[in-house]
């Protein structure tokens, strides 16, 4: 096969843009948006990333590897960015974790940004925690819809879970199989509120998703909902390509 593999810290083509972000509660945080080199992207997606009092930041591998591979691949917009008192190498976002509370207004800031590009109505992507943004947040125009990694419905209510149930829009879950806080069959039970929910078991994984074949999976799973027309993704890439190295 033509071309190099692609592995854990391949860094394909795209254009990378430093954000600022600012939230409706004058909040300045740090992010990131990754796009096509060439042309409009095809579809956005906005990504919350996992618990940060316990290490989750911008950079959690699968939001990175998202950024790192998916505007090249799929020609997906990736947003990526801090919530409000979490630090990366991008720098530390302003404010203090709200229990993922006025993190929904750093979600919003961050849909406002794909909106004022002029991109595609954007998917979410939460894991672990940033699903519980997701679901308590993510439900506003002109959102498409949302995939969630790792759901442990730690701090949204049933609720919140309604409100999803009324207005229709797309779920879909990714949940390990050996997660540390909810497990395939008890994740189908808790969203069965939604009847649009769609309920995946991830065969081996665990919350983490620790492992280029559970990445692999991942990020499958999220471009044959947001761009059904493309995929599965290669393995390779024909074309230039960096390694990212954290030393």
């Amino acid at each position: 096969m033509a071309g190099q593999r692609i592995v854990a810290n391949s860094v394909l083509p795209a254009c990378r843009e430093e954000l600022r972000l600012t939230t409706a509660d004058g909040l300045r945080l740090v992010g990131e948006a990754a796009f096509p080199v060439e042309g409009m992207p095809a579809a956005s997606i906005v990504t919350v990333h996992p618990l940060p009092t316990h290490g989750g930041m911008m950079d959690s591998h699968v939001l990175r590897k998202m950024a790192w591979r998916l505007p090249a691949l799929a020609d997906i917009a990736v947003v990526r960015f801090n919530t409000r008192g979490t630090t990366s190498a991008a720098g530390t976002s302003e404010g203090g974790f709200d229990q993922a509370r006025g993190e929904g207004l750093d979600l919003k800031a961050a849909i406002d940004e794909v909106l004022r590009r002029g991109w595609p109505a954007p998917w979410l992507v939460g894991w672990s925690f940033g699903t519980d943004v997701i679901l308590k947040h993510g439900d506003v125009d002109p959102v498409r819809g949302a995939i969630l990694l790792s759901p442990p419905l730690r701090f949204s209510v049933d609720d919140d879970l309604d409100r999803w149930a009324v207005s229709g829009r797309p779920l879909i879950c990714l949940v390990p199989e050996f997660d540390d806080y909810l497990v395939p069959d008890e994740a189908r039970r808790r969203f069965a509120r939604i009847p649009q929910a769609q309920v995946r078991g991830i065969e081996g994984a665990k919350h983490l998703w620790v492992g280029e074949r559970h990445v692999s999976r991942v990020l499958d799973e999220i471009v044959a909902v947001v761009r059904p027309d493309v995929g599965p993704l290669p393995d390779h890439w024909d074309g230039p390509m960096e390694r990212w190295s954290d030393l």
